[in-house]
């Protein structure tokens, strides 16, 4: 590939992040005040303790998010011990204070865009994930008003996939203004792992998909939802490489971009073999390809599958040449796009033939050993497992699928034969 042609896919994939980045503002971005959770929980509004009868929304959101929901106390864990240690190797003295740690544990707006009411120690409370409440707080509960203008008062669309899985995974992935890269892995905190439909179904849900909801918001199903997730994590991953693998010019590469186990594992563990280098050498470290393997498996059955997979190779291929790497991530970009919008435009008949079909192809790829990573495993096993109840067999299955959740319990003790034997079995049965 010619120069020219190469900077050219390097300006294209620039404008597409640049206009990405413009039509969605997360919340912590909004420049709308946020006016704490407190401004939420009266028992009039969201802090009812029980469901209210006769109301469009629940009422108790509050109770719901405050007494279930993890991201209540994502503040919190910053104060416990590991916290404390983890600040500490990375030289700061307190986590609680510190925006590296703020930015993914708590609503971390200017303090001039805090209201009154506004805590930091709230963790990811309301505004965090809706929106600062300046402007909608006073018009949302007013019947005339619809939805798009609740959208323009500055409510975040999180009822839309694509705009959920962009919020999320940037925290639960990271984006160009907050990533927890390998010093902060290095200093004790685990490793980043999420799938957005599996992770959304562990949070108690605090709305109820009526009438109500259907006639103003999104409600897809797992499918789709697990879809956009994959997009925009791979999204979300190949504007990771070109930013801090691309355009870094540091001598030492960002390795939390990689596959960890490729070098986190015991030195008397020689566990390499032809099927699990895929195609590479002995001790090269590899990306981290969860996401993009189920980008593949999606694609298939698709006039896309092809270009996809020759072009996600070709980003594996190239992370030692960095004019390469950012022509195949900018192809690799384009042919995501393509994608959704085959996807988007697929009658419902035709989605659900494709979720078949998807599944299918991920016991295919996983019967030959594609998966031999820990981390591709673990997007595997959560794709099965809301597959299977998109086709609706997860009770034929059940067994299997816990199986197969055992199985990537711990990464430290995942065996990857294991896990391709009970693939093979699940696909085998299901044929």
């Amino acid at each position: 590939m010619n120069m020219i042609r190469i900077l050219l896919l390097s300006l294209l994939f620039s404008l597409a992040s640049l206009v990405e980045a413009a039509s969605l503002v997360l919340p912590q971005f909004d420049k709308n005040v946020h006016l704490g959770v407190a401004s939420c929980a009266a028992s009039m509004c969201h802090g009812s303790l029980i469901q209210r009868e006769g109301s469009d929304v629940l009422q108790n959101e509050y109770i719901i998010w405050s007494n279930s929901d993890t991201h209540a106390q994502a503040y919190q864990s910053l104060l416990t011990a590991t916290a404390v240690k983890i600040a500490d190797n990375l030289g700061i003295a307190d986590a609680g204070q510190a925006d590296i740690c703020l930015d993914c544990h708590s609503d971390n707006v200017k303090q001039e865009l805090q209201g009154d009411k506004f805590q930091l120690s709230d963790g990811i409370g309301c505004e965090a994930c809706h929106g600062g409440g300046q402007h909608y707080i006073s018009s949302h509960t007013d019947g005339t008003i619809n939805r798009k203008q609740h959208l323009q008062n500055g409510l975040f669309p999180t009822d839309q996939p694509q705009s959920r899985a962009q919020l999320c995974l940037s925290c639960h992935l990271g984006n160009n203004d907050k990533y927890a890269g390998h010093d902060i892995m290095g200093a004790g905190h685990p490793r980043l792992a999420f799938e957005l439909d599996t992770f959304g179904v562990l949070q108690p849900l605090h709305y109820v998909v009526d009438d109500d909801y259907k006639a103003q918001k999104w409600s897809g199903d797992h499918y789709i939802t697990w879809v956009y997730g994959q997009l925009q994590a791979s999204r979300a991953m190949l504007t990771l490489i070109i930013n801090k693998l691309s355009k870094d010019n540091s001598l030492f590469p960002e390795l939390a971009l990689f596959d960890c186990h490729s070098c986190h594992h015991s030195m008397d563990k020689l566990s390499w073999t032809r099927s699990k280098g895929q195609g590479f050498k002995p001790g090269t470290v590899r990306l981290n390809d969860g996401n993009f393997k189920m980008l593949i498996a999606i694609a298939s059955g698709t006039k896309m599958v092809k270009p996809l997979q020759q072009h996600l190779t070709a980003i594996g291929n190239a992370v030692h040449d960095k004019q390469q790497l950012t022509g195949a991530i900018a192809k690799a970009r384009l042919d995501i796009d393509h994608l959704q919008s085959l996807i988007e435009h697929q009658p419902m008949a035709q989605r659900q033939r494709h979720a078949r079909h998807v599944l299918q192809t991920i016991l295919e790829m996983g019967s030959d050993g594609a998966f031999a990573d820990y981390i591709a495993a673990e997007q595997t096993t959560m794709a099965i497992d809301l597959l299977f109840e998109v086709i609706e067999k997860k009770a034929e299955f059940s067994t299997e699928i816990s199986e197969l959740f055992d199985l990537v319990y711990n990464e430290n003790n995942y065996q990857a034969i294991a896990f391709r034997e009970k693939i093979s079995e699940i696909n085998n049965r299901l044929n």
